[in-house]
């Protein structure tokens, strides 16, 4: 799939989205962000794609809403007034569907990444940034409270003191910053990027695909549920896991000192 504001490729089980407005650092439109929504919903329905990579074209990954379009980047201006909160939380449906979809989902920051942008990478499982990256919650300078899953997602990534911080004092910072901090896990040369997070995608993409989802659905769950609710759904989980042909062929590789071959079966 190939159009005007993102740009999709695959390779093998390895989905790579990128968003394509590079002239505005990727900020989102209603046209972004109606078209992402449909890649995501696509890519959470087909259990051949283990892993998503979600990027930006050019010197940004996503700097938010369009502030050129309107307030709050105009993306639900053309909706009538009473029918904005509900055209902007469809469009929101994007980062629940990066973080509960069964693929693993990885944010390859490649530049400015701010607001609603910020939001969709603190959404993903994974976070790799550029050494030239730069973040910013951003939307009190914009005079807007914050959408897209960010004042959920963040806390619970870099606890909820500096949360509060980056979102209140709304200051940028550096990609240093975000991995001294935890928002992502590792730094590369602005070149390097992208084909270092395929090749932990390749990576990812190669392990056994039925353990893979059910981890990513523990670690979700996680968030939502209570210790006894969260050990009842590992055991079940984890027993399935055992029963498969896969875990069968992990131990015969173990034994036999090989690279075991995963069938997803």
């Amino acid at each position: 799939m190939t159009d005007q504001n993102v740009l999709v490729s695959r390779e093998g089980a390895v989905m790579t989205v990128t968003l394509n407005r590079p002239d505005r650092l990727n900020a989102m439109t209603a046209e972004l962000l109606d078209e992402t929504v449909a890649v995501f919903e696509t890519a959470s329905r087909d259990d051949d794609i283990r892993v998503l990579i979600l990027t930006g074209a050019g010197r940004g990954f996503c700097a938010g809403g369009d502030l050129s379009q309107g307030p709050g980047g105009g993306v639900t201006l053309g909706f009538p007034p009473a029918e904005r909160p509900k055209a902007l939380r469809a469009f929101m449906e994007t980062s629940r569907l990066l973080h509960t979809m069964p693929a693993v989902t990885i944010a390859a920051i490649n530049g400015a990444c701010a607001g609603a942008g910020l939001s969709w990478a603190c959404a993903t499982d994974l976070r790799y940034a550029a050494e030239r990256a730069r973040f910013n919650t951003a939307f009190l300078n914009a005079g807007l409270s914050g959408d897209f899953g960010g004042t959920w997602f963040l806390p619970r990534i870099i606890g909820y003191g500096r949360a509060r911080e980056k979102y209140l004092e709304s200051q940028p910072f550096d990609a240093a910053e975000a991995l001294r901090i935890g928002l992502v896990s590792r730094l590369f040369p602005q070149e390097d990027l992208l084909d270092s997070v395929q090749e932990i995608a390749r990576g990812l993409a190669g392990a056994a695909p039925l353990a893979l989802a059910r981890i990513k659905q523990n670690l979700v769950d996680s968030a939502a549920v209570s210790l006894e609710t969260a050990l009842d759904r590992e055991a079940e989980r984890h027993t399935f896991c055992a029963e498969s042909q896969d875990a069968t062929e992990a131990a015969e590789a173990f034994i036999a000192k090989r690279t075991p071959q995963f069938s997803g079966a």
